[in-house]
């Protein structure tokens, strides 16, 4: 793993840390129906290996991402974000559209986690692009 993949991938982390925590995660919590005691018990029972797991998502998202900038041959952070930006719509946002067809979601809910997804992309990509 290089040292670009594990930076993009803990950015990620912490991306995701601060929107579903300070910045939105009342209103995640509220538009997914449930209750911040059912977030305390989830995260008495498996936050470790929660972390962990979602640790390993973002190594993977984030090397596949480098791979889509190498391909490409984007070189610097504008370029690589562009491709974080094609990723996030082409793919992310087209699966998150599930939350509202097939499991009844709100548009609110998609929003609020697709535009997490392209941030997140975005700055990955960013970091990736200015690294190659």
């Amino acid at each position: 793993m290089t040292l670009s993949i594990l930076i993009a991938a803990i950015a990620g982390i912490v991306i995701g840390g601060l929107w579903y925590g300070p910045l939105f995660g009342k209103t995640w919590i509220k538009l997914m129906g449930i209750t911040p005691k059912q977030i305390k018990e989830c995260k008495k029972k498996s936050m470790g290996k929660s972390y962990a797991m979602c640790f390993i998502g973002q190594v993977i998202t984030a090397y596949v991402l480098s791979m889509f900038i190498q391909i490409v041959g984007a070189k610097t952070a504008p370029s690589g974000a562009m491709i974080g930006f094609w990723a996030w719509l082409g793919f992310t946002a087209m699966s998150q559209l599930n939350i509202v067809i097939w499991e009844g979601k709100s548009w609110q809910l998609f929003w609020l986690n697709a535009l997490h997804y392209l941030v997140a992309l975005l700055v990955m990509g960013g970091i990736l692009g200015a690294w190659m």
